[in-house]
């Protein structure tokens, strides 16, 4: 579970300096021309950071609802990261659109690790 949670809490935290970087940078122009649905998008960008870090943590110190936090968790980023690619692809930025898929497949590799070790116990 070592892997499953250190991914959690890198991910979580590159989450949230992303969207820190980007609205210091002044690059998220949806807070002047959509701030309601960019609000609820940085809400629940935020809320899967959070419980991808706080889920990692619980599987590094071995707490008994690491795993289960962690499901869920995983389950937040694979919307995520299906849905956000879209964005970049509209605008033509594949670069970005490759590490989403990237971060599909490490987070199915996750899931698939703490659904096989819960079948194992």
């Amino acid at each position: 579970m070592k892997f499953t949670g250190l991914y959690c809490i890198i991910v979580g935290l590159l989450m949230l300096a992303q969207w820190i970087f980007f609205i210091a940078a002044g690059q998220v122009p949806e807070l002047q021309t959509e701030p309601i649905r960019i609000g609820f998008h940085l809400a629940a960008e935020a809320a899967t950071a959070l419980a991808l870090i706080f889920s990692g943590a619980a599987l590094l110190r071995k707490r008994a609802w690491g795993r289960s936090a962690a499901m869920i968790s995983l389950g937040m980023l694979l919307y995520t990261v299906i849905v956000s690619p879209g964005y970049f692809a509209q605008q033509g930025v594949w670069a970005l659109v490759g590490m989403f898929a990237l971060l599909l497949a490490l987070d199915l590799v996750c899931l698939r690790l703490l659904i096989t070790d819960t079948q194992e116990r």
